[in-house]
């Protein structure tokens, strides 16, 4: 029975979402008699991008989604047959195609280092290396998008940010960008999709075209206060921002809800509309700036008396930074004695360490993260002398069945990464620049 599915079943088989070498591979490894070799895959990071301290691990919960739906129904088999990319054995593999091994990771919302392993694939070489590209596609994109987010909601403290760039990316990219912000502390998105799919708050009242359709901006602002209420939000920067508030608020009365600002000096705009607001006797009206914001422009506008962020093209492209830059490593795998070792790429610039590891976080008796403890082998003991190691890597599938996607959903994750926030050291949430604010240490031995 066929697994394809059209472009609009959230189900669609995910298996065409990956590189034409991947099954290449496969097809050779099959002729080789290897292919059902145990082997270890290991996604990390040697870096996060330059300047920053931390990233934030997202999108876990859709690559669960994505290995479930990891399957070569008719319609792919057919293609892949058309287009002559693998040969009929491969094929016949492919049509059963099932992956069943274990996949571990670091749960959702954590923050993660250079080095950590964020996410293990258990199997042989034929289940393990074909899920190389859809993991990576979603991983990098979405713990981007979540780092970015987190030193965004960092610096904005306890105003909410309104993730607000749909239009700033592709459509499907711009429902995992409001997943992946919202997990980093973002509190709601424009996107309908994403409330729809990911259960994440939308919010939204009108653009500047609105404004524009009518013969005045009262009449607009009466129109849009008939049908959303005097709690709405009125944007009073299309002509005079000055004459725009006073009308806001003749409109809407002193209970209007909020005015958006999405031009000008931010900072200095922001002090006058909240003068002018207060001297009208809108005191509860809430001011929100939008127009390019960054975690920087969050940071500059500190001091200005702003309630709220919309924040858009920055956010969903990585403020910067749109990818995570991981990679998909084998580090282990089964020799010809059936006992699994440790492989590793010999290169100068791309270091990697070979073995199936663990990942610890430790913490000083004060609960802030010290070191990421990076090992092969046995969970080493904790030592007792005023530290605790937290254990990061988590069970997500054991034999091809899910068993950990309470760690990947989005409310879990998003608690999670406040609880992350909360242990890293202060020099972590700096927007200077810096080296990562936890080492990454490789151990031996317990330490």
């Amino acid at each position: 029975m066929s697994t394809a599915s059209t472009g609009t079943d959230r189900r669609r088989s995910t298996a065409l979402l990956t590189d034409h070498y991947e099954l290449t591979m496969l097809q050779a490894a099959l002729r080789a008699g290897t292919a059902g070799r145990r082997c270890v895959f290991e996604v990390f990071a040697r870096r996060v991008p330059d300047g920053r301290r931390y990233g934030v691990v997202a999108g876990t919960g859709r690559v669960l989604e994505a290995i479930e739906s990891f399957r070569f129904g008719e319609d792919e088999i057919a293609d892949l047959r058309e287009r002559g990319v693998v040969d009929e054995r491969t094929l016949e593999f492919l049509a059963d195609y099932r992956f069943d091994g274990d996949v571990w990771a670091y749960a959702e919302g954590d923050a993660y280092f250079p080095y950590s392993p964020l996410l293990v694939v258990e199997s042989d070489f034929a289940h393990g290396v074909i899920l190389e590209t859809v993991i990576l596609s979603i991983l990098n994109h979405d713990s981007a998008v979540a780092s970015a987010a987190s030193r965004m909601t960092g610096a904005a403290g306890t105003r909410p940010c309104i993730e607000m760039g749909s239009r700033r990316t592709h459509d499907e990219a711009a429902v995992a960008a409001a997943r992946a912000a919202y997990i980093a502390g973002f509190a709601s998105t424009s996107n309908l999709e994403a409330g729809r799919r990911h259960g994440v708050p939308t919010v939204g009242t009108s653009a500047h075209a609105f404004t524009l359709l009518h013969d005045s901006e009262r009449e607009a602002f009466a129109a849009q206060v008939d049908a959303l209420g005097t709690g709405t939000t009125l944007l009073v920067d299309t002509y005079d921002v000055s004459e725009g508030v006073a009308t806001a608020v003749e409109v809407a009365g002193t209970e209007l809800g909020g005015v958006r600002l999405d031009s000008g000096d931010l900072v200095e705009q922001a002090r006058e509309v909240r003068d002018q607001l207060d001297g009208l006797g809108a005191t509860g009206t809430r001011i929100t700036v939008t127009s390019d914001l960054d975690e920087y422009a969050i940071a500059a506008l500190a001091a200005a008396p702003v309630d709220g962020y919309g924040v858009g093209t920055r956010v969903v492209t990585g403020s910067g930074h749109p990818t995570a830059s991981m990679v998909y490593k084998l580090v282990a795998r089964e020799d010809a004695d059936g006992q699994m070792i440790g492989v590793v790429k010999k290169s100068k610039d791309k270091k990697s360490v070979g073995g199936r590891k663990y990942a610890l976080r430790r913490l000083d008796a004060n609960g802030v993260a010290r070191a990421e403890l990076i090992g092969i082998g046995e969970l080493p003991e904790d030592d007792g002398e005023g530290v605790s190691d937290r254990e990061l890597l988590v069970p997500l599938i054991r034999g091809g069945e899910v068993v950990g996607r309470e760690h990947c959903t989005v409310e879990a994750a998003r608690e999670r990464h406040e609880a992350s926030m909360a242990e890293l050291p202060r020099s972590a949430h700096q927007l200077s620049q810096g080296q990562p604010a936890v080492e990454t240490v490789f151990v031996t031995e317990t330490p």
